[in-house]
């Protein structure tokens, strides 16, 4: 997995780049925790799920 992405950010409006800041395995999955770069809104995906609602 790469270590950056293009996707939309709520708190900034547009497309953001974010950066992957951790990441750990669990019996679900591979869960990556994300961070914009310009905002640092973070959210965290858990295999193919993503939960926005985690204040990552």
């Amino acid at each position: 997995m790469s270590l950056d992405t293009t996707r939309y950010c709520p708190d900034c409006g547009e497309e953001q780049t974010f950066w992957r800041a951790a990441s750990t395995e669990l019996h679900l999955g591979e869960k990556v925790k994300w961070h914009c770069e310009e905002c640092d809104y973070g959210f965290v995906r858990i295999g193919d799920a993503v939960d926005t609602g985690v204040d990552a």
